[in-house]
Protein backbone atom coordinates (compact mmCIF):
# COMPACT_ATOMS: atom_id res chain seq x y z
CA UNK A 1 0.00 0.00 0.00
CA UNK A 2 0.80 2.89 -0.63
CA UNK A 3 1.25 6.03 2.23
CA UNK A 4 1.63 9.80 1.85
CA UNK A 5 2.81 11.69 4.25
CA UNK A 6 2.69 15.32 5.54
CA UNK A 7 4.77 16.89 8.02
CA UNK A 8 2.62 20.07 8.46
CA UNK A 9 3.48 23.75 9.92
CA UNK A 10 1.69 24.51 13.24
CA UNK A 11 -1.72 24.64 12.40
CA UNK A 12 -4.75 25.34 15.22
CA UNK A 13 -5.69 21.80 14.27
CA UNK A 14 -5.14 18.35 12.10
CA UNK A 15 -6.22 20.03 9.08
CA UNK A 16 -5.51 23.96 9.58
CA UNK A 17 -9.35 24.56 8.29
CA UNK A 18 -10.85 25.65 11.25
CA UNK A 19 -11.45 29.25 12.50
CA UNK A 20 -12.53 32.97 10.87
CA UNK A 21 -10.33 32.88 8.36
CA UNK A 22 -10.03 29.89 6.48
CA UNK A 23 -7.29 29.62 4.08
CA UNK A 24 -8.50 28.18 0.35
CA UNK A 25 -5.42 26.20 -0.13
CA UNK A 26 -5.45 24.08 3.56
CA UNK A 27 -9.74 23.62 2.54
CA UNK A 28 -8.33 22.30 -1.19
CA UNK A 29 -5.39 20.17 0.04
CA UNK A 30 -7.69 18.56 2.84
CA UNK A 31 -9.85 17.30 0.00
CA UNK A 32 -7.49 16.11 -1.95
CA UNK A 33 -5.80 14.15 1.06
CA UNK A 34 -9.43 12.55 1.65
CA UNK A 35 -9.92 11.87 -2.04
CA UNK A 36 -6.26 9.82 -1.87
CA UNK A 37 -7.83 8.06 0.99
CA UNK A 38 -10.62 7.46 -1.26
CA UNK A 39 -8.87 5.86 -3.63
CA UNK A 40 -6.60 3.37 -0.98
CA UNK A 41 -3.96 5.68 -0.04
CA UNK A 42 -2.77 5.49 3.19
CA UNK A 43 -2.28 9.10 3.99
CA UNK A 44 -0.59 10.40 7.85
CA UNK A 45 -0.46 13.96 8.94
CA UNK A 46 1.83 14.98 11.24
CA UNK A 47 1.73 18.75 12.74
CA UNK A 48 5.24 20.06 14.25
CA UNK A 49 2.78 21.89 17.53
CA UNK A 50 0.94 18.24 18.16
CA UNK A 51 4.52 15.84 17.57
CA UNK A 52 7.37 17.68 17.17
CA UNK A 53 9.31 14.80 17.87
CA UNK A 54 8.31 13.59 14.97
CA UNK A 55 10.05 16.15 13.15
CA UNK A 56 13.10 15.89 15.13
CA UNK A 57 13.99 11.94 14.90
CA UNK A 58 13.03 12.01 10.92
CA UNK A 59 16.77 12.58 9.32
CA UNK A 60 15.34 13.70 6.03
CA UNK A 61 12.48 16.07 8.09
CA UNK A 62 15.02 17.66 10.50
CA UNK A 63 17.60 18.79 7.36
CA UNK A 64 14.45 20.54 5.66
CA UNK A 65 14.09 22.16 9.37
CA UNK A 66 18.04 22.94 9.53
CA UNK A 67 18.11 24.04 6.01
CA UNK A 68 14.89 26.12 5.29
CA UNK A 69 13.22 26.11 9.01
CA UNK A 70 9.42 26.09 9.14
CA UNK A 71 9.57 27.57 5.66
CA UNK A 72 10.40 24.50 4.15
CA UNK A 73 7.02 22.97 5.72
CA UNK A 74 4.94 21.30 4.54
CA UNK A 75 7.25 18.13 3.48
CA UNK A 76 5.41 15.52 1.83
CA UNK A 77 6.85 12.25 1.93
CA UNK A 78 5.65 9.23 -0.57
CA UNK A 79 6.95 5.61 0.96
CA UNK A 80 9.53 7.85 2.64
CA UNK A 81 10.63 9.53 -0.14
CA UNK A 82 10.44 13.40 -0.45
CA UNK A 83 8.46 14.70 -3.59
CA UNK A 84 7.25 18.22 -2.15
CA UNK A 85 8.38 20.93 0.48
CA UNK A 86 7.18 24.34 1.20
CA UNK A 87 3.90 23.99 -0.68
CA UNK A 88 0.85 22.58 -0.37
CA UNK A 89 0.26 20.61 -3.92
CA UNK A 90 -2.30 20.49 -6.33
CA UNK A 91 -4.31 17.06 -6.55
CA UNK A 92 -3.17 16.43 -9.97
CA UNK A 93 0.72 15.86 -8.69
CA UNK A 94 -0.15 14.45 -5.29
CA UNK A 95 -2.49 11.83 -7.66
CA UNK A 96 0.61 11.00 -10.05
CA UNK A 97 3.24 10.98 -6.86
CA UNK A 98 0.85 8.21 -5.59
CA UNK A 99 0.22 6.72 -8.98
CA UNK A 100 -3.55 7.17 -8.80
CA UNK A 101 -4.92 7.79 -11.84
CA UNK A 102 -6.20 11.54 -12.07
CA UNK A 103 -7.96 13.39 -14.83
CA UNK A 104 -8.11 17.11 -15.33
CA UNK A 105 -11.60 17.41 -15.57
CA UNK A 106 -12.53 15.22 -12.33
CA UNK A 107 -14.40 17.93 -9.99
CA UNK A 108 -12.52 18.88 -6.54
CA UNK A 109 -14.75 17.93 -3.86
CA UNK A 110 -13.58 20.73 -1.81
CA UNK A 111 -16.13 21.76 0.61
CA UNK A 112 -19.15 24.37 -0.16
CA UNK A 113 -16.74 26.34 -1.82
CA UNK A 114 -16.16 24.33 -4.81
CA UNK A 115 -12.43 25.38 -6.57
CA UNK A 116 -12.42 28.76 -6.03
CA UNK A 117 -12.84 30.84 -2.48
CA UNK A 118 -16.03 31.99 -3.86
CA UNK A 119 -19.25 30.05 -1.90
CA UNK A 120 -21.45 28.50 -4.08
CA UNK A 121 -24.79 30.77 -4.02
CA UNK A 122 -26.56 27.02 -3.84
CA UNK A 123 -24.68 25.28 -1.81
CA UNK A 124 -27.15 26.53 1.66
CA UNK A 125 -23.67 25.77 3.13
CA UNK A 126 -21.72 29.49 3.52
CA UNK A 127 -25.24 31.35 4.92
CA UNK A 128 -25.68 32.66 7.85
CA UNK A 129 -27.28 29.41 9.55
CA UNK A 130 -24.20 27.00 8.24
CA UNK A 131 -21.08 25.96 10.90
CA UNK A 132 -17.67 25.44 10.02
CA UNK A 133 -18.41 21.99 12.07
CA UNK A 134 -20.57 20.87 9.71
CA UNK A 135 -19.40 22.02 6.33
CA UNK A 136 -15.81 22.27 6.40
CA UNK A 137 -15.61 25.62 4.75
CA UNK A 138 -17.79 28.49 6.30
Amino acid sequence: MTTLTVYDPAMCCATGICGADVDQRLVNFAADLDWLKSEGIEVKRINISNEPMEFATNPKIKAVLDSDGVDGLPVILINGDTHSQGRFPERAELAGWAGVDFAETEAKSSGCCGESSEPKADSGCCDDTASEATSGCC
